[in-house]
């Protein structure tokens, strides 16, 4: 494809583009013209500035690029729909989501040792994770599947709830998010650890959770197999 610019016309509010070199166009080259991103800023009519056409970053990005980024899309699809889909569960069954979500991370030494306590009297505690077989140390959990924000007094309720059972760690997961003043609380403490729902999908999606994931054959050329 030829090379174009763009100059100023002699009347206002056109433009003339012409090729980096002479003689008349071809019918490839008038093609070309018909595909131009023309996304210049037009001078005065007596103007003398040439600028050359900016090339669409899409048509330079080289495949990997191009793969990385309908990756980071489907992702972002993912995520939305993640968050869609556990909107509609039932409040129990989110809280298993979230033990099943921590035991994949490492939590516990079995299954087992994930203890779902959720429901009416539960002081606040959905569930408890015991960090070793004698239950020595503990992870206490409280697990929100709500749509508003959750603010500073939820998570200060969460806090002295940790202080009723003489916990000093615990996990506020919710799919929605938390204002800045519950976040700072949360900082203050430094043993309550907030998840919203973007970052409890993100760990759904690695840790596949409600998610299957599929390889994706990428051919590379393997220069080793070509050495003599």
């Amino acid at each position: 494809m030829a090379k174009w610019i763009v100059q100023a016309a002699a009347l206002p509010g056109w433009v003339v583009i012409v090729a980096q070199h002479s003689g008349p166009l071809s019918a490839s080259d008038i093609e070309d013209l018909t595909t131009i991103n023309t996304d210049v800023r037009l001078g005065s009519p007596d103007s003398t500035v040439e600028q050359v056409v900016a090339v669409p970053a899409a048509a330079t990005a080289s495949p990997d690029d191009r793969l990385e980024a309908a990756l980071a899309e489907l992702r972002h699809t993912v995520r939305a729909e993640l968050l869609e889909t556990l909107a509609d569960v039932a409040p129990t069954f989110f809280e298993t989501i979230v033990l099943e979500v921590l035991h994949k991370m490492g939590y516990g030494t079995s299954r087992a040792d994930l203890q779902q306590v959720g429901g009416p009297g539960d002081a606040g505690i959905d569930g408890i994770i015991s960090l070793d077989r004698l239950g020595l140390e503990k992870v206490y959990v409280q697990a929100k599947k709500w749509q508003n924000v959750v603010g500073r007094p939820e998570v200060q309720a969460f806090y002295g709830a940790l202080a009723g059972q003489r916990a000093n760690k615990g996990v506020f997961i919710t799919t929605s998010s938390f204002t800045s003043q519950a976040v700072d609380f949360a900082r203050s403490v430094e043993r309550v650890v907030l998840v919203d729902g973007a970052k409890l999908t993100d760990l759904m999606i690695e840790h596949e959770v409600g998610v299957t994931l599929r390889p994706v054959k990428v051919p590379k050329i393997d220069t080793d197999y070509f050495e003599e």
